[in-house]
């Protein structure tokens, strides 16, 4: 069979765009392509497979996914023998239409897929080699974007030690889906229905990461604080997400918990009260506010209100003292007025949160918002949103400054992006610090002295125990 390889020889490079989510996908499946024989590649030049995890919550990921492909379907112009893939999110919402208007596509899996992809590219390859012999045989592209009851429970397989490189923190995916319908949304039609898995099976994972040297694991879903509210009853007043944190928070050996992305309808008392109760739940509540305009967030779908919203965070500062308050805004939305605008500014003011995510509103095909004009011209997107950065980072500049001279605990990750000696941790609160260190300190819990700081980051030093 002329041309073929066995899988065992083959090298796949994955690249990811978009959340944390997709960051645990594409950790999944290579896990699951490594346990099947193939090796990951470090570059793409490197690479018999590349895979795109796409995103689509904004236009611009998909955009960049799109010209991604483009620039590796001229590369396979010269390397034919290339296989070349979608994955995710995008791959969800075009299917075969990506293969149609990209005939360089080889492979395209949607978001309760990912555990078959394996068993794809094994076909890809021998198909191939199986044709070497027979000249007009035509070898269509593999498209598959159905549903699997039973997905949720595909996302456990961790790549612990690859290149010898020790992780000290893990993604543990606890649920699927989304049913939150917020109008400019289009995550509810990628991901599909809520779907979690067991808190039994959810805990077992989180142990062998920390058998295998991991310290801090943060928990992972669509509507992370939406777990088990169809399938798992509540117990002494407290929801199933809590019952899973204080779970997960009795496993030994674990330092740190943390969870992405929530919904502020899910901070009820007794989340509250487990910030205030549970010792390894780090300080760091992301509440994704989106507007600070009631009018703006009735119009979104989001269920609550601006003072709703404020409420919330009085009774997390209350219950944790110094909890970092981080939130994801969306400026431009169809008919934010000028008026509307402003009352996101003052929030932004009220609150001081300690890290926004500021996003200009772009529509997402197939959502209810994308029916709406899109009124507010795209300089007028681009001024709200830097009014809105500067506010946010004026804020940090205040807020790292008053860090200096004080003393903190972080877990170190690894060496700072720029080298060197450098090493990065970060605290409790999710601050970056980075500080001359060594590698054999990575995953230690360090106290260190804030020396100077930055918008992004602080620098300190080691403090040294007598």
């Amino acid at each position: 069979m002329l041309g073929y390889a066995p899988p065992a020889l083959k090298r796949v490079y994955i690249k990811t765009y978009g959340c944390q989510m997709n960051e645990r996908d594409s950790e999944a499946v290579a896990s699951l392509l490594i346990q099947r024989g193939y090796r990951l590649a470090r570059t793409e030049r490197d690479a018999d497979v590349i895979l795109l995890n796409t995103c689509s919550v904004r236009d611009l990921a998909e955009q960049k996914a799109i010209g991604k492909m483009n620039l590796l379907g001229q590369m396979k112009k010269k390397r034919p023998e290339v296989v070349l893939g979608y994955l995710g999110c995008m791959a969800q919402s075009r299917g075969a239409t990506l293969t149609q208007q990209q005939p360089v596509v080889d492979l395209v899996v949607g978001t309760q897929r990912f555990h078959h992809v394996p068993d794809y590219l094994d076909k890809i390859f021998a198909d191939r080699a199986a044709a070497a012999d027979q000249y007009d045989a035509e070898l269509k592209a593999i498209v598959d974007v159905a549903e699997e009851a039973g997905s949720e429970s595909t996302i456990r397989d961790h790549v612990i030690g690859t290149n010898g490189d020790r992780q000290v923190t893990g993604f543990v995916s606890i649920m699927q889906g989304c049913e939150m319908f917020c109008s400019f949304c289009i995550v509810p039609y990628t991901r599909g229905a809520e779907r979690s898995r067991s808190i039994g099976e959810i805990e077992a994972e989180v142990e062998r990461l920390v058998a295998s040297g991991v310290k801090e694991v943060t928990l992972l879903g669509q509507i992370v604080t939406s777990y088990g509210r169809k399938t798992i009853p509540k117990k002494a007043g407290k929801s199933a997400f809590v019952q899973l944190l204080e779970a997960v928070n009795d496993v030994p050996g674990l330092e740190r918990i943390r969870f992405t992305s929530p919904h502020p309808k899910g901070f009820g008392d007794d989340l509250v009260q487990a910030y205030r109760d549970l010792p390894k739940l780090c300080e760091h509540a992301h509440l994704p506010v989106q507007s600070g305009s009631d009018r703006i967030l009735k119009a979104m779908g989001r269920g609550y209100s601006r003072d709703w919203f404020l409420k919330i965070v009085e009774k997390l500062r209350a219950a944790r003292p110094g909890i970092a308050i981080t939130t994801d805004i969306i400026v431009g939305y169809p008919g934010e007025t000028a008026e509307d605008f402003a009352a996101t500014e003052e929030l932004m003011r009220v609150v001081e949160f300690d890290q926004a995510y500021i996003f200009k509103y772009s529509p997402r095909r197939d959502t209810p918002a994308a029916e709406l004009p899109d009124d507010v011209p795209t300089d007028e997107k681009e001024r709200r949103n830097q009014v809105l950065l500067e506010l946010l980072n004026a804020g940090l500049d205040r807020k790292h400054a008053a860090m200096v001279g004080k003393t903190v605990e972080i877990l170190v990750e690894g060496r700072s992006a720029k080298g060197g000696k450098r090493m990065l941790g970060r605290t409790r609160r999710n601050d970056i610090v980075v500080f001359d260190g060594s590698e054999r300190q990575k995953g230690e819990l360090l106290t260190v002295k804030i020396t100077g700081s930055t918008t992004t980051t602080l620098y300190g030093e080691p403090v040294i125990k007598l």
